[in-house]
Order: C-alpha cells, then sequence, then structure tokens
C-alpha cells in the first residue's frame, strides 16, 4: 500500500519534549518568569493570553483564567466579564494589528465538548481570512502553517502592549 508521509518536525517538541506535570495552565499561571518561553502575550490579576502552541490559524491564541476550573458556570462572573474585555480587546488586535478579516471565537467546555484541555476553561481566539480555507482543509484535513510560529509570537507580543 503506498501512503504519503506529511512531515511536521515543528511536532518534535510535543512529541518528545519535556512534559509538564498536572495542568498546563497552571503551570503557564504561576510562571511568570518563563512568560517568553511559554509564548505568553498578556498576564494581570485575573488572566493570562498565551499563543495556542499548535494553532488552527497563525495567531490563534487564548484567553485563560489563573483560576484552575473545569465549569464555566462556576468562575467568578467578575473574571468572566474581564475575559469578555479581553476577547474583545483580542479582536481588535487581530483585526487591526494583525490584518485578520474576522475572528472565531469559541470555547469546548469538557471532554465531550472537544476540549483538548478540559481541566481548565479556555478561551480560543482564531484570527481568519477570507478565503483561509482550502482543499487541504477541507478534503485531507491538513493545516498548512503558512509563517513561523516565533515571528508571529514576537509580532503580536509586541502589538499587544497597544491593546492590552
Amino acid at each position: 500500500m503506498d501512503r504519503e508521509i506529511l512531515y511536521a518536525p515543528w511536532r518534535n517538541d510535543y512529541v518528545a519534549g519535556e512534559r509538564i506535570d498536572g495542568c498546563v495552565f497552571c503551570h503557564i499561571s504561576t510562571h511568570s518568569a518563563d512568560d517568553e518561553a511559554l509564548h505568553v502575550l498578556y498576564r494581570d490579576e485575573h488572566c493570562f493570553i498565551v499563543m495556542n502552541r499548535y494553532p488552527y490559524t497563525p495567531g490563534h491564541f487564548m484567553i485563560i483564567p489563573h483560576c484552575h476550573t473545569d465549569a464555566l458556570e462556576s468562575l467568578d462572573p467578575a473574571v468572566w466579564l474581564h475575559m469578555s474585555t479581553l476577547a474583545q480587546k483580542g479582536v481588535r488586535l487581530l483585526k487591526e494589528g494583525f490584518g485578520a478579516h474576522g475572528v472565531n471565537i469559541g470555547m469546548n467546555l469538557g471532554k465531550a465538548g472537544g476540549a483538548g484541555i478540559a481541566e481548565h476553561i479556555h478561551m480560543h481566539l482564531v484570527p481568519r481570512w477570507e478565503r483561509d480555507t482550502n482543499f487541504i482543509t477541507s478534503i485531507a484535513q491538513t493545516r498548512v502553517y503558512s509563517t513561523d510560529f516565533e515571528n508571529i509570537y514576537l509580532r503580536l507580543k509586541e502589538k499587544a502592549q497597544s491593546y492590552f
């Protein structure tokens, strides 16, 4: 049987890299000295914003409360409102500062809801561009990442200072 192989060497860190014990989001929350290595764009007393290491599109980031919970319904309403305010600023950053034509915002709550990290709620902001879905995404269930992750992080990190 002939098989085509799609190599993704950038995922090597995910497969062979150092594992974080416990909740990865709590680790990021409590290690502010490592913000650059962890790709944190912003943090305050309630939340932090971190790049999605395996994004749907370039510039995909997440807004995450410091509070460890898997239940949105038990989140302090003030923190939820703060997350919503950060989402508004994040959309502005992605549109004005990054050139996105649109943005998908979403939360996958619980494993059954599709959450990859179900134990700690997080909100995704995914920049979108007109005609950014092509045959390889639609038919082959494969994504093509058109630019270097680190360059995108540095670009957004610089611009984030003006938006948050």
